[in-house]
């Protein structure tokens, strides 16, 4: 199968790359290269048969028709997105025009390119988004986001991926468009932007610096290894049923806090400090403007009617995650330079 994959040089995007090249697909690598993207991410498998990358801007309409009508691809995996909700904050005219106007203009591409084949059968537009979109839970463990959750995003990042969302739902009602939706909780693991706070927590605790933690940090998210991730989504594209949104969870549930000083106690046990924990450095500063409390996925759906459920536990992707950092400076060092990386991003 040739993928289609668009913002495949940014953190789950080029997970998506790099085990569909694993598994033999086909891959046409679509990516502006934003602050957040990187080729880096992509070079274990970039210079496999069968791998093509199109530096391409989804804002861009004809860049797009050029791009379907030389690969021809069999599916769509649309993954492009800013995703960064302090940076929606303090700019969300980007997250406007890429998670909304962008993913208009693929699905136009991929109507006319659809049609213009004489839509396939086994044509599909998969479209990625998160479950910000369904706004904030209470702190009770029986009350879980399902896809029939009412969409109640609270950030610009959320509001614009409600957005996307609705319109890829349209496309299919009204155009007939073969489409699939996943919905997944905040991902982590190798080769995650250093502006999320896994990444943050880690290099900040590196290089002696404080360890920022909103409020609190009683704010829970559903922690999923993005390679799982990966996984799910390769499923979903393959078998899920048109039409159809599914929830893509980690089952690891956590406080910020938590998260933060399980990662402490990997970096005191993997890379001890000459005296004291890396917890030590915890600092707690002004919330988020609108931070929900809490995410969590009901993944009832994709495991029943897919298989599917995650293979690791957030304990063993955490110590995964901090070895790759430790081992991978060449890759995170050059990217602090980045615009807005190691700034307060998202105070209102």
């Amino acid at each position: 199968m040739k993928i289609l994959v668009t913002g495949g040089a940014g953190f789950i995007g080029s997970a998506v790359v790099r085990l569909a090249m694993s598994r033999g697909h086909e891959v046409v690598n679509v990516d502006a290269l934003t602050y957040a993207g990187s080729l880096g991410n992509v070079a274990p498998v970039a210079d496999l048969p069968g791998y093509a990358f199109e530096q391409v801007d989804i804002r861009d309409r004809a860049a797009l028709d050029r791009v379907f009508a030389a690969h021809r691809p069999d599916t769509v995996m649309h993954l492009a997105a800013e995703s960064h909700v302090d940076r929606s904050i303090d700019g969300p005219g980007d997250f406007i025009e890429t998670n909304i106007t962008g993913t208009y203009n693929m699905l136009e591409a991929a109507r006319a390119y659809w049609q213009r084949e004489g839509k396939p059968e086994g044509f599909r537009f998969h479209h990625i988004s998160t479950d910000e979109v369904f706004g904030s839970l209470p702190n009770d463990p029986s009350v879980k986001f399902t896809e029939d959750t009412p969409y109640d995003p609270r950030s610009p990042y959320s509001a614009s991926k409600a957005s996307s969302d609705h319109l890829v739902r349209a496309w299919h009602e009204t155009y007939g468009l073969p489409v699939v939706l996943t919905n997944c909780s905040n991902n982590y693991g190798p080769y995650h932007f250093p502006e999320k706070l896994i990444p943050v927590v880690i290099l900040n605790a590196l290089a002696g610096k404080p360890l920022p933690i909103y409020g609190k940090g009683d704010n829970i998210r559903d922690w999923l290894f993005v390679e799982d991730h990966a996984d799910a989504l390769l499923l979903v594209v393959a078998k899920g049923e048109l039409g159809r949104s599914y929830n893509i969870g980690g089952e690891n549930e956590r406080t910020n806090l938590e998260l933060v000083r399980a990662l402490c106690a990997i970096l005191d046990e993997k890379c001890p400090k000459a005296s004291g924990s890396y917890a030590d450095q915890i600092t707690f500063v002004t919330d988020r403007p609108g931070h929900d409390a809490r995410y969590a996925i009901d993944p009832t759906r994709i495991r029943t009617e897919l298989g599917w459920r995650p293979s690791v536990t957030v304990e063993e992707g955490l110590a995964r995650t901090v070895e790759w950092y430790l081992t991978h400076e060449d890759w995170w060092r050059p990217l602090l330079e980045r615009k807005g990386v190691g700034v307060r991003l998202g105070k209102g």
